[in-house]
């Protein structure tokens, strides 16, 4: 692979899975100078269905750009952002339908922001669910702090069990 900086060959210096993609750190071999790179194999195209009945491509980038949104100033990094849009691709062309309905899209996002961070969680939910006012936004938290209470519970049941 050519450096981006100064054109001349690169190595690889690190590699690592992210999802069901490859990252690579590379290191050009004339100016020394790093950069990332991530492969990722190219599948059938996915068109996603607007809730006013327009389509368009699935567009990874715009999907990682609503997740950095929701995660903006947020302790989670870079590979867990791609972790977590890697994941929500890659369930989707496990459906192996042609279109996809944004709903759906929304679905995969909120749950994995849920595991991730309670904060993004609401920040995406506000936005997907279209919050109008505080009532909304309490309302939302309170149903993420059953969530985690019932799951904690049934965490430390099954260690009692264990």
């Amino acid at each position: 692979m050519r450096c981006p900086f100064c054109r001349a060959d690169s190595r690889v210096v690190d590699t690592r899975e992210v999802g069901s993609d490859i990252r690579r750190r590379r290191e050009c071999s004339v100016c020394q100078k790093r950069f990332t790179t991530y492969e990722r194999l190219a599948a059938a195209n996915i068109l996603v269905v607007k809730r006013d009945g327009r389509r368009e491509e699935f567009d990874r980038d715009k999907l990682r750009h609503s997740v950095l949104l929701a995660l903006t100033k947020r302790p989670v990094s870079s590979d867990a952002v791609e972790n977590l849009v890697s994941e929500v691709e890659a369930e989707l062309y496990r459906q192996n339908r042609n279109e996809v309905p944004t709903v759906l899209i929304g679905e995969l996002v909120m749950e994995k922001l849920r595991r991730l961070d309670d904060v993004a969680y609401v920040r995406f939910a506000s936005v997907y669910r279209d919050f109008r006012d505080v009532e909304m936004w309490a309302e939302e938290i309170r149903r993420l702090k059953e969530r985690k209470e019932r799951e904690e519970m049934e965490r430390s049941q099954l260690r009692l069990a264990i």
